[in-house]
C-alpha cells in the first residue's frame, strides 16, 4: 500500500465547504425559510457568496442561464454555457465559475432546486412508483449533465419557484419524470457502478469494488482479486465487465487517476510523487492514462483545478 500524503497547511483551503443552513440567506438567493422543506428553490446572480467549491447534503438541480466559464463536479473539470444543467448528489462538491463576468455583474446566472435524499428514499417504500426514480439518485452521486432539455426543466423551475404545497409537489414530481426518461445526459465525476441489479449481485460487485478501492495503489493483478472471490480470471473478467462498464485494468486506472486528481487538487506534492503513492509504477504511463482519461495533463489539470476558488 502507498503512503499516506501529508497535506502544505497553505493548501487546506483547498478542500470544499460544506454548505450550512446559515448560509442559506434570502439576501443571497435562497427561498424564505418558511417556505423551505424538504424541497427549496433559490437563484442568483454573480458575484454572490454561494459560488464557491462547496458540497451539501442534498441533491441539486443546477441551471446556468447566464456566462460562460468553467464547471467543476467532484474530479471533472469542463466548460459551460447558458443551458448548462447538471444534478449533483448529496456531498458531491461542485462549483462554477464564470470567465466573461462584466464589471457591473449578472443580476441572475444561476437557478437551482435543491431537494432531500430521505424523504423520496422512504416514500418510495410506500409508493412504488416512485421507485423509477431510484436509478436517477444513484447517478446523481457522480454528477449528471442532461442535454437538449434545458428550456422545458427551466419552465419547470419556474413553475416551483412559483407555487407551494401539493402544486409545488406536483411540479416537482414532474420534474422527476423529465430528470429521470430523458437519456441524453453524462455522468461527470468517476462513476464506476451503472448497474442497478437484484440485491445479491450488487453487494457482490460492490464488495469487489471496496476491495480493489482499498488496495488500487498497490501491485493488483485481475487474477489475485478472481481468486479472494473465487472466480476464474476468465469468469471474473466477463462479470466485472459486465457489472462495471468497465475492464479490470481499465477500471484500476480510472480509480488511481482519480485519487490523483484529488491530490493534484488539494496539495501541492511533485506530481512524480503523486504517480507513484496512487500505485502507477512510471511516470510515462502515468501521464498516459491521465490525458486518455481527463484528457489533459496532470499538470493542466492542477492549473485549471485552481480555477474552482474563483
Amino acid at each position: 500500500m502507498g503512503q499516506p500524503i501529508a497535506t502544505n497547511s497553505r493548501f487546506e483551503n483547498r478542500t470544499p465547504e460544506l454548505e450550512q443552513d446559515f448560509h442559506r440567506n434570502a439576501k443571497l438567493g435562497y427561498e424564505p425559510a418558511h417556505m423551505r422543506s424538504f424541497l427549496h428553490y433559490l437563484e442568483h446572480g454573480a458575484p454572490n457568496p454561494l459560488i464557491r467549491w462547496h458540497y451539501h447534503e442534498e441533491y441539486e438541480l443546477h441551471l446556468i442561464v447566464n456566462t460562460y466559464g468553467k464547471v467543476f463536479v467532484g474530479d471533472y473539470i469542463g466548460s459551460f454555457e447558458p443551458g448548462n444543467l447538471v444534478l449533483t448528489g448529496p456531498n458531491l462538491p461542485h462549483n462554477w465559475i464564470s470567465l466573461d463576468m462584466p464589471e457591473t455583474g449578472i443580476k441572475i446566472r444561476d437557478k437551482v432546486i435543491q431537494f432531500a435524499d430521505q424523504p423520496l428514499r422512504q416514500a418510495s417504500e410506500l409508493i412504488s412508483p416512485l421507485r423509477e426514480v431510484l436509478p436517477l439518485l444513484e447517478r446523481a452521486k457522480y454528477g449528471i449533465e442532461f442535454i437538449g432539455i434545458s428550456e422545458e426543466v427551466e419552465a419547470l423551475m419556474q413553475r416551483i419557484k412559483n407555487t407551494a404545497g401539493m402544486p409545488r409537489l406536483v411540479e416537482f414530481m414532474q420534474l422527476l419524470i423529465k430528470l429521470s426518461t430523458h437519456d441524453n445526459y453524462k455522468l461527470l465525476s468517476s462513476a464506476p457502478l451503472q448497474s442497478f441489479d437484484d440485491k445479491n449481485a450488487q453487494n457482490q460487485i460492490s464488495d469487489i469494488i471496496e476491495y480493489i478501492t482499498e488496495n488500487y495503489d498497490a501491485t493488483l493483478t485481475m487474477a489475485e482479486v478472481a481468486e479472494r472471490f473465487n472466480m476464474s480470471p476468465s469468469r471474473f473478467s466477463r462479470y466485472f465487465q459486465r457489472k462495471s462498464g468497465n475492464t479490470f485494468t481499465d477500471f484500476v486506472n480510472r480509480m488511481r487517476v482519480n485519487r490523483a486528481c484529488t491530490l493534484l487538487m488539494e496539495t501541492d506534492q511533485y506530481v512524480s510523487t503523486i504517480c507513484y503513492a496512487v500505485g502507477f509504477n512510471n511516470i510515462a504511463n502515468f501521464n498516459r492514462r491521465f490525458m486518455e482519461i481527463k484528457g489533459m495533463t496532470p499538470g493542466d489539470f492542477r492549473r485549471q483545478g485552481q480555477e474552482r476558488f474563483g
